[in-house]
């Protein structure tokens, strides 16, 4: 299935552009500098293009994933930096939102090491046959 890709007009490109570029963000400003009126409402220019929105927005992400992970390697060389856990913590949620986590194994072990499968539970078709 291939997808359908939506031809957008020069105006809502260059928005796009300006709103993950320069305008860093801010939907007026990003439509000030596509050329949209004063009087456009946010919800005209964004509503059509939201899922456009959002995949820039992960890309942008993806692109910031390297600095991210800078980021966290340079507390590691100076702890003790103003911000130093704030840094680690918004790179970390930029590399959680990329889909690079932290690694978790659960180990478990018991006394003998084995494990005991029980066998499945039998449903009585009459209340009082309950034990």
């Amino acid at each position: 299935m291939s997808e359908e890709i939506k031809k957008l007009t020069e105006m809502q490109e260059v928005f796009l552009d300006a709103l993950t570029g320069p305008a860093r963000g801010n939907i007026r400003a990003a439509m000030d500098a596509a050329g949209y009126s004063a009087n456009t409402r946010v919800g005209e220019v964004v509503g059509p293009l939201k899922e456009e929105i959002i995949e820039r927005s992960s890309t942008l992400l993806a692109l910031n994933a390297p600095k991210a992970a800078f980021g966290i390697i340079g507390v590691l060389d100076d702890p003790s930096a103003m911000g130093a856990r704030n840094a680690v913590s918004a790179a970390r949620e930029i590399l959680d939102r990329i889909g690079l986590v932290k690694r978790e194994q659960i180990q478990v072990t018991g006394p003998e090491g084995g494990i005991f499968i029980m066998p499945p539970k039998k449903v009585a078709d009459d209340p009082d046959d309950l034990d």
